[in-house]
């Protein structure tokens, strides 16, 4: 099959927008090339380029049209509106069965003309977040200026023109160390002549380089790299032929806090930060060069260490002048602050989370002395919003409100005050760390029940994709530190707005599930288990959920729910035609020995579930769920047995509503574990 390949090759393409770039290209040409049957398709993306290759059949095959048009009593305008909505003459209209008819054969069409013929209108409709017009006429835009265009099939030019450039067989390299246009032939060719024009094109080999590069130039010192996929990825996009570098951190920035250092380094100049073997900050960084250097790269290196030598001043600036003024201080100005317009300012915020956390670590049974530590923790955990790093870096609040808390020690216990503020937005996402320290755990739960307590009140619920306030998340983060840390602890005593805590259990029961499908979990057992009543101890019904997914693994609990669904279909029918009245089963109606037996194992089993046996106490309230499961597993064979040798539906009216009535009890005894009806199949 013939080889398509084409190059959009410009200035240069912002990181964040190359992949996206790429996978839009794919779905263009795929679109394009559909009737030439595309596959096997590739894309490459860089920082001056975009590219596709693919194989394609010479042409497409040949097919009749057949579309119906209106009915032939329709007006003669309608007509002509099908004939030129389809470019057809009136030869090609048949009439059939009322209506008109386009029947035509549509010949096979060369590769070359399908491309020529689709590609530039869909490729002048490309969509990218920012773009720009430029050259005579402006009316076209690209996100750089477009500056060349390949386009080959098969080696064969495809001469179509995009915005003010014709697409020809003619690339550049590497800016500075190879400019200059030069011709390719295929998508081979055009990889190894870019690679000898110091431009490495795969996107997936250029990052390995990047990777293994700066990882062995810090293994030279002993050293390595803290790992950031996401700041990998950007330098990805920045580089068309890595070179790797290490430069030296000045031992006076050395005491700042290691996130200080490293988000100046990653966010101003995109370095890499190191580590020793202990896991001890380092004092050098490692960053990519586009370019080498003429002779040497020293000049490179010394000239990287002389920007971050100035961005870490700035750095040591704010720190010095934020330690002058101890957080507690700073308190006040947190009313000028509005944390939202129909909840209140950042005081009042920390105030209430300051409370709460009090509250959380007494249900934690933390001491007087903690319970004082995770409330004051709580009142600076905003603080330091008001302090110049955090304005220099938003993304170090409460980081860096704990490191200053822990330098007023001898004020408020900041060995522990201080790592609580540090963590009490953790964890920001799915792989981030859960706060283990209890006081730690206090403030951070406090901060997010809080949140998510005031939006559900003022009416600022999630609604579809839309979550302006982050409250998925935090949900999520509440799920996880209690989980993580299997506490036990009640959520709806910690909602102050009675009016909304339904509501918000509720979403935080359906994050809960979410979370259990992400890691590829039964969530419609988390729902079973639901059906049997609302609990507000997350530990304790996951260790429901989990007993009964094991259970159901088994053959036991596969038949039983078998069983069950064959059970809730018969009272349904039943219970809809008003023909099942309730009360206890009569024994002197039970015929058969299978429904006495019957009767005697769900009277033991609802009996133990609900009151315990023989002196021992209820494995349900006892939270012996994995005892509770194995009861209900031995009603399997019995109700086996029922189903086969008892007709339900008896022709005595009286036997009939007995064993109803028996089966109404089965399905009570379970329920009161799950409602096995919620189960999937």
């Amino acid at each position: 099959m013939p080889e398509f390949f084409l190059e959009l090759f410009s200035e240069e393409i912002p990181a964040r927008m190359q992949r996206d770039a790429s996978l839009q290209l794919e779905r263009i040409c795929n679109d394009v090339l559909r009737s030439v049957n595309i596959n096997l398709v590739e894309t490459y993306y860089g920082p001056r380029r975009i590219a596709i290759k693919a194989q394609v059949a010479a042409k497409s095959d040949a097919k009749i049209i057949e579309e119906r048009g209106p009915r032939d009593s329709a007006p003669e305008a309608a007509l002509a509106g099908f004939m030129g909505k389809h470019k057809a003459n009136r030869e090609e209209i048949l009439v059939e069965g009322g209506y008109y008819w386009l029947r035509r054969n549509e010949n096979p069409v060369a590769a070359a003309e399908v491309i020529a013929a689709g590609l530039p209108s869909a490729l002048a409709k490309f969509s990218w977040p920012k773009s720009m017009r430029w050259g005579q006429g402006g009316d076209f835009t690209w996100v750089r200026p477009l500056r060349r265009i390949v386009c080959l099939l098969d080696g064969e030019v495809i001469p179509f023109k995009l915005g003010p450039i014709t697409a020809s067989n003619e690339t550049e390299g590497h800016r500075f160390l190879a400019p200059g246009a030069f011709a390719v032939s295929s998508a081979a060719d055009w990889e190894e002549k870019l690679q000898k024009r110091f431009v490495i094109a795969d996107q997936n080999k250029r990052r390995q380089m990047i990777v293994d590069g700066i990882s062995e130039k810090a293994s030279a010192l002993g050293l390595k790299v803290v790992e950031d996929p996401g700041l990998i990825d950007e330098v990805n996009g920045l580089v068309e032929w890595p070179v790797h570098l290490i430069g030296k951190i000045d031992e006076d920035f050395m005491d700042l806090p290691p996130e200080v250092r490293e988000l100046s380094m990653k966010v101003n100049q995109r370095y890499f930060a190191l580590r020793d073997e202990a896991g001890k900050p380092a004092a050098y960084f490692a960053f990519v060069s586009n370019i080498p250097g003429r002779n040497d790269v020293s000049a490179i290196v010394s000239g990287n260490e002389r920007v971050l030598r100035a961005r870490l001043s700035d750095a040591r600036h704010f720190w010095d002048l934020d330690l002058r003024v101890p957080l507690n201080e700073l308190l006040p100005k947190l009313e000028k602050v509005t944390f939202h317009a129909k909840i209140g300012n950042q005081r009042e915020r920390v105030t209430h989370i300051s409370e709460l956390a009090r509250q959380i670590a007494s249900a934690l049974e933390l001491g007087t002395d903690k319970m004082h530590q995770a409330g004051f923790a709580g009142l600076l955990s905003k603080t330091d919003l008001l302090t110049g790093m955090v304005g220099e870096f938003p993304e170090l609040q409460g980081i860096i409100g704990g490191y200053y808390a822990e330098r007023n020690a001898q004020k408020w216990d900041g060995a522990v005050v201080g790592p609580a503020i540090k963590t009490h937005y953790q964890p920001k996402g799915p792989n981030d760390p859960v706060p283990t320290d209890k006081v730690a755990i206090s403030v951070a739960l406090a901060d997010k029940i809080y949140t998510l307590d005031e939006f559900f009140w003022i009416g600022e619920k999630p609604t579809g994709s839309g979550d302006p306030f982050a409250l998925r998340r935090a949900g999520l983060g509440v799920i996880r530190i209690i989980l993580e840390n299997n506490l036990r602890l009640h959520l709806n005593d910690f909602f102050r707005h009675p009016t909304v805590r339904k509501d918000l259990l509720a979403f935080i029961v359906e994050r809960l599930r979410v979370k259990l499908r992400g890691e590829g979990r039964r969530f419609d057992v988390l729902d079973a288990v639901l059906g049997a009543g609302t609990d507000d101890d997350l530990v304790r019904l996951m260790k429901r959920v989990n007993a009964l997914s094991e259970m159901l693994e088994t053959e036991d609990g596969k038949n039983l729910h078998a069983a069950y669904k064959r059970v809730a279909n018969i009272l349904k029918i039943e219970e809809s035609k008003s023909d099942l009245n309730g009360g206890p089963v009569d024994q002197n109606l039970l015929v058969e020995p299978a429904e006495h037996e019957f009767r005697i194992a769900v009277d033991n089993v609802f009996h133990t579930l609900a009151h315990g046996f023989e002196g021992q106490p209820s494995p349900i309230a006892t939270e012996q769920f994995d005892v509770a499961m194995r009861y209900l597993g031995s009603l399997r064979r019995v109700t086996d047995e029922f189903f086969e040798k008892v007709i339900v539906n008896d022709s005595a009216p009286d036997i009939r509503q007995n064993r109803l009535r028996l089966l109404a009890q089965f399905r009570d005894t379970v329920n009161q574990i799950a409602d096995f009806s919620k189960i999937e199949g």
